[in-house]
């Protein structure tokens, strides 16, 4: 299996693919009176003469469902057929991790839910893959976290609406970590909700060692929509041709309006401007307020980590710069300019001062330039020619992804400090082994720089603090060291190692184990991992625990059997939870008996004591 680009732009659930296909009819040469004919392939896209029968069972349907992106397909490929948006790219999400409190409206949610989840579930069959779902085993891709009501509706939809033989859930974690040809490894998946660590040892998940952070692609997403609605700049249509070859650009500049900053403007805009950057150092952090005249501030970086500073309600700045302007559009929307073009701004407020000096220091430091983006201006501006054009300044572009490192938040930890606090819980003598295996998956660590800044990140959380020891109360007792969170994980400093970083680079420091994994890893896009480790599972007839439809059906009619209307809740609850895999429920791992047990433990019996000389 060789790795391939990525499939096409993902198109909307129960649509036609977004680009169509033109098959070519193979050519049969004739030389020498012989006559060769070519080989026919089972598709144009790939290079194989492997065929799908509709009506075989041998190549299992693999599904791998995330609350924004889907991506199915057939086992034994090595990429997926087919990548849509499952609530569509303007839509909302398929679940989040927050759920109503109220009876009333959760069952409103779940109804909602459900009807989505079949929409998805009959496009995948129906309209992605061509297939019989009555004859077709079907592989979940399962993230540990996935909610086990959503679980419990996609099972019921397959069985009880497609019929289908059998589902097996697999660990995503586990099957982008077979993918690499690795059975051990600290596996790390940054998707759309939340960024997830997990070890893994000899093809077996360390539930209890997981690791979570609501530092994602959902958070840099409002993040940068905070950004741009802050620090960006938007120049309405003009309202007449001759309008726009008399008044300049600088005069019809003004605020970013929230209308037209929708999910697709900002996907777009995240997927393909956006980038990481590089870790800025000491000596770089001094910032000047622009109201404190000469004096400067040492800030932690990055800064803009603050949910209070960054996705707060506070008032859109604007910023002095040259008016020149330099505009070329290009075929794909954007077009690089020399400067952002705003009129000149009254005083700003006090609690822009400092978001304004974080700017300043990032426009500073920053290498990006600016881009212009064409978008759909407001309904009240749609009477204009054209369209409206959003400038991105390139600090933007480049620091934006800075939420997803600052760490220091007991809810919120980065995504570095997920990994350490998950190698803290790690047995002592697997934290060489999986610091020198960590693997990196997820859509959002697809951002250009993000691998080698994460590790970058590591080597920086594991430095040793610089601040001064506290001072205790009493004069006559030695001073209080800091704290070292980390302490314990220092060592492991030569070992870390990303078995996909694009951009690995040996030192002296490095240790020869991680010479030898980092960058060792085949080099399938990070958002495709998990699903080529269920294909690969697939074609080798191996997965997850699978649940049959006949063992569904008996969970059904025991369901249905009951009379008693709270009797029959409580024993749908169990019987789901029997029949459906759920690592949340499995029994803790052995350990030291419970203290009234040796409480209560009868007294050892003495030893028969020998005589001295017998």
């Amino acid at each position: 299996m060789s790795a391939v680009p990525f499939p096409a732009t993902p198109r909307r659930a129960g649509t036609d693919p977004v680009e169509p296909v033109t098959p070519t009819t193979p050519v049969a040469s004739a030389a020498a009176g012989v006559r060769t004919a070519s080989i026919t392939q089972s598709s144009p896209h790939y290079g194989t003469t492997r065929r799908h029968s509709l009506y075989g069972t041998e190549d299992r349907i693999i599904i791998d469902p995330g609350s924004h992106v889907w991506k199915v397909g057939f086992s034994g490929e090595g990429k997926p057929r087919d990548v849509f948006w499952a609530g569509g790219q303007d839509g909302e999400r398929l679940w989040t991790l927050n759920r109503a409190m109220e009876i009333v409206a959760r069952e409103e949610e779940d109804r909602m839910l459900n009807i989505r989840l079949e929409r998805c579930l009959r496009s995948v069959f129906h309209e992605s893959l061509l297939a019989d779902p009555k004859s077709r085993k079907v592989i979940l891709v399962e993230h540990p976290l996935l909610p086990m009501h959503v679980k419990e509706m996609v099972a019921r939809i397959l069985f009880s609406n497609l019929q289908v033989p059998s589902i097996s859930f697999a660990s995503s974690h586990l099957l982008a970590l077979l993918a690499v040809g690795r059975i051990t490894g600290l596996v790390l998946d940054c998707g759309h909700l939340e960024a997830t660590v997990l070890p893994i040892f000899s093809a077996r998940p360390l539930h209890h060692q997981l690791r979570t952070t609501p530092l994602a692609g959902s958070r840099l997403t409002s993040h940068l929509r905070a950004l741009l609605l802050l620090f960006g700049t938007y120049l309405p249509p003009p309202t007449s041709l001759s309008a726009a070859a008399n008044i300049p650009a600088a005069a019809r500049s003004s605020r970013v309006p929230e209308e037209i900053l929708t999910d697709a403007v900002i996907e777009e805009i995240k997927t393909r401007c956006c980038f990481v950057g590089d870790v800025l150092d000491s000596s770089d952090t001094q910032v000047t307020s622009p109201s404190g005249g000469d004096r400067s501030t040492e800030l932690d970086l990055p800064p803009l980590s603050d949910a209070t500073q960054s996705e707060s309600d506070f008032s859109r700045v604007s910023m002095d710069v040259d008016s020149s302007t330099s505009e070329q559009h290009a075929s794909s929307g954007f077009s690089v300019i020399s400067h952002s073009q705003l009129p000149p701004a009254e005083r700003r407020f006090p609690s822009e001062n400092h978001l304004q000096a974080l700017a300043s220091m990032y426009t500073r430091h920053s290498t990006a330039t600016d881009l212009s983006l064409k978008v759909v201006p407001p309904l009240s501006q749609q009477t204009g020619t054209g369209r409206g054009t959003l400038i991105i300044p390139g600090w933007i572009r480049e620091r934006a992804a800075e939420v997803l490192f600052e760490g220091g938040d007991v809810d919120e930890s980065s995504v570095a400090e997920v990994i350490l606090e998950s190698l803290l819980k790690v047995p002592v003598d697997l934290r060489k082994t999986m610091a020198s295996s960590i693997l990196v998956i997820g859509g959002t660590s697809m951002l250009p720089g993000f691998i080698p800044r994460l590790h970058a990140e590591l080597i920086r959380a594991l430095a040793p603090p610089q601040s001064s020891p506290r001072q205790s109360g009493r004069p006559n007792r030695t001073p209080v060291p800091p704290y070292d969170r980390y302490a314990s994980l220092r060592a492991l400093v030569p070992y870390f190692a990303v078995l996909n970083n694009p951009s690995a680079r040996s030192t002296a420091s490095t240790s020869d184990r991680a010479a030898a994994n980092s960058g060792r890893a085949p080099a399938f896009m990070p958002s495709l991992m998990a699903w080529v480790g269920g294909s690969l599972a697939g074609a080798m007839k191996i997965g997850g625990a699978e649940v049959t439809r006949e063992r569904w059906d008996e969970m059904e009619s025991q369901r249905e059997s009951q009379e008693d209307d709270s009797t029959t809740v409580q024993s749908y609850a169990r019987s789901s939870a029997a029949v459906l895999p759920d690592w949340t429920r499995a029994p803790l791992p052995v350990g030291a008996p419970m203290a009234a047990v040796i409480r209560h433990a009868p007294a050892p019996e003495a030893m028969p004591q020998t005589p001295v000389g017998a």
